[in-house]
């Protein structure tokens, strides 16, 4: 069994990817309550100890595995609030956000633990951060529809980007989520993917 000394002499950026990667596979098939650090020790054959190297705590080992999903979410809400019409910017914060849920498919885990989302809450940079992706979804209607219409529709991508749609193509998929979300909030597709899908059919 590994220890923490030996860990470190390990390489501490791979070992701490391979704690991160463990952790999320972990993660997605019990939950973040659902699991320990001895859980994680345990999987990779480590001690306790050596987890606790990199990680005094399962939360501060959460911020490691979400830290990398919310810069991106970060640089998608930024690029979606730079363009002009308020149907552009829900198409990209759409299309983005499917993205990524399919590309990470811890983010469907996630988002249905109620432990995660009352930790990201928690967290005024964070909490500004969801409140701005609703935002940019909830404008295309505005006012109680508007809100209610992106929260389904976030909820419905994180729901429909787990693993227990893990048999369809990624591609496939984020085809299916960005639809389904675009008849949800009333928008059509942008002419280049119209053009695109004739072309196919």
């Amino acid at each position: 069994m590994a220890t923490a000394a030996a860990l470190a002499t390990d390489g501490v950026t791979d070992t701490r990817q391979r704690l991160i990667d463990v952790a999320v596979d972990l993660f997605t098939r019990h939950s973040f309550a659902g699991t320990s650090l001895q859980m994680i020790a345990d999987e990779l054959g480590f001690t306790k100890a050596a987890i606790y190297h990199h990680f005094r705590t399962r939360e501060q080992l959460l911020d490691a595995v979400v830290e990398p999903i919310l810069e991106r979410l970060r640089v998608i809400i930024g690029e979606a609030e730079e363009l002009r019409g308020v149907h552009a910017r829900a198409d990209h914060m759409l299309t983005g956000f499917a993205a990524l849920a399919v590309e990470n498919r811890v983010v469907a885990v996630l988002a249905a633990d109620p432990a995660v989302s009352e930790m990201l809450r928690s967290r005024r940079v964070w909490d500004e951060l969801i409140d701005r992706q609703m935002a940019l979804l909830a404008d295309v209607e505005g006012g109680p529809a508007g809100m209610v219409k992106a929260a389904v529709v976030l909820a419905g991508i994180s729901g429909a980007s787990g693993p227990n749609f893990a048999g369809i193509e990624r591609a496939d998929l984020h085809r299916y989520l960005v639809e389904t979300g675009r008849r949800a909030l009333g928008l059509r597709a942008p002419r280049s993917s119209r053009t695109t899908a004739s072309e196919e059919s």
